[in-house]
């Protein structure tokens, strides 16, 4: 749990990968709170793994996880010592599901133990770790490997977590627990949910803890009708709230109000989109703001409306510890010093369906002038929806997926328009993109989404350097209490 002195930064959980251990280990450290990202670590993992473990850190980690034969099934079947061939693909390994196989289950919660453990290496300070509600079959597994690892806070963001407070609270005394899963086209009668029992992966006679500490739980949110409604109707505690603006980066929650366009084709947000602060002060809990509050003035105004402090992920993405490929890094700050760096708002290019932020790098899908395009497919699965077969069960479609293939699921053919691979792309941000062709001569190609504040990105660059820390976005930020 965190301590009762509120962090004034929360490092925003950019995914995937991208907040990774090293990041909020930093952060951490820098006496703030850091925050690794939850979303496709299993994946993560397993390709670290198949590239050879540089540095020996997961399997450090992977020593250390409680549950035994784990991480030795685990290293047998992705450890490759030598690092897999520069043109073989990577293994894969199972998709996302409402009911996991036991290898599956296995691979979340040691990837999240793993991401925790790192973070929290050596120091004693918060760590916390954040969850997509849109991304829900993997929530319980990934919740109790953090938990084993000592995750201080989870935030959870992209739709509305009411489940998740009592789950954790389920998950704290070794309990079974579900939660329902969202399945398009079900009836008032219809249930789904997905199941996970922490029993089924302790060994018989194994010692398991019968008590975990609960972290905090912060729910991300963009307005103060939902900050109200959680805290009435949530399942357990809710510690805290995320009030987040839609110049943040990642998904936006839609605009409020009829759907409206710019001339180029971004969501036009307005006074509705505007929450209101009075009323999230009057829930008595503590909160931050996010969306371009990484200046020292936004800091002090931020304190002065009541709030405890801000999220911040866009700076951070582009500091030293940032799990984003250097080469990324280094494009993206060169071109903000030029002042020719462009953040695009995307209304379509999510199979979520949520507006999803993207940078226009030149040579990506992002840019539209550029041919590059990834290729339609669905082959990591976190973002699919679950539907209603008509027999009754559930299945799973992308609308980035073949146009026929989720046709013949009963999708529409319009929601697959502008769809791309957000999956695909996030991994290949941090230099785990898939390779694909006949003799492994394409790559995935990245999908950098950042927030607004990344067009001026390179203010953290001091003369003479090509690089920053995140202690220095700390340090910087900090002015702002100062003065305050």
């Amino acid at each position: 749990m965190l301590t009762s002195a509120l962090p004034v930064i929360i490092q925003g959980g950019m995914g995937a990968g991208v907040s990774d251990w090293r990041l909020a280990r930093a952060v951490s450290v820098a006496g703030q709170l850091g925050v690794v990202s939850g979303t496709a670590l299993d994946v993560i993992m397993v390709r670290r793994l198949q590239l050879g473990d540089p540095g020996g850190h997961t399997r450090r980690a992977l020593e250390q996880f409680p549950i035994p034969g784990v991480a030795r099934r685990i290293l047998d079947r992705y450890f490759l010592p030598d690092g897999k061939p520069v043109n073989s693909p990577f293994k894969s390994k199972p998709l996302p599901s409402e009911a996991p196989s036991r290898s599956a289950l296995e691979l979340l919660v040691a990837s999240n133990f793993v991401e925790v453990f790192l973070s929290r290496e050596g120091h004693d300070a918060p760590v916390g770790i954040n969850y997509l509600e849109k991304i829900q079959v993997p929530t319980l597994p990934s919740l109790y490997g953090a938990m084993l690892a000592g995750v201080s806070c989870v935030l959870m963001g992209a739709g509305i977590p009411r489940a998740i407070p009592g789950a954790i609270d389920c998950l704290v005394r070794g309990e079974s627990v579900e939660i329902p899963i969202d399945v398009h086209g079900a009836g008032p009668g219809d249930r789904f949910v997905t199941r996970f029992d922490p029993a089924v992966l302790w060994p018989e006679g194994a010692e398991r803890p019968t008590s975990l500490n609960r972290p905090d739980f912060y729910a991300i949110v963009s307005s103060a009708t939902l900050a109200v409604m959680l805290t009435k109707k949530a399942s357990g505690r809710i510690d805290g709230f995320i009030i987040e603006g839609p110049t943040a980066g990642g998904h936006n929650a839609p605009p409020r109000g009829p759907a409206r366009l710019t001339a180029d084709g971004q969501p036009i947000y307005g006074e509705r989109d505007i929450p209101d602060l009075e009323a999230i002060r009057s829930l008595g809990l503590p909160f931050w703001l996010a969306g371009s509050y990484a200046r020292p003035e936004r800091v002090a105004e931020a304190l002065s409306r009541g709030a405890a402090g801000v999220q911040v992920g866009t700076a951070f993405a582009y500091c030293e510890e940032s799990g984003l490929a250097p080469e990324i890094k280094e494009q993206v700050l060169a071109l903000s010093r030029a002042g020719e760096l462009r953040v695009f708002t995307d209304p379509v290019a999510s199979p979520t369906g949520f507006p999803f932020k993207l940078l226009r790098l030149p040579g990506t899908p992002a840019d539209p002038a550029s041919p590059a395009r990834s290729p339609r497919l669905c082959d990591l699965g976190y973002l699919r929806h679950a539907y209603k077969k008509p027999e009754g069960t559930v299945g799973w479609r992308c609308a980035a997926e073949p146009v026929q293939d989720y046709v013949q699921k009963g999708g529409a053919e319009a929601d697959t328009r502008g769809r791309m691979c957000v999956c695909n792309g996030l991994l290949a941000n941090i230099g785990l993109g898939q390779v694909r062709g006949e003799h492994g001569e394409a790559r995935e190609m990245p999908l950098v989404t950042s927030g607004d504040d990344a067009v001026d990105v390179a203010r953290f660059l001091k003369p003479g350097t090509r690089s920053y820390h995140a202690a220095d976005v700390v340090e910087y930020l900090l002015q702002g209490v100062a003065r305050r």
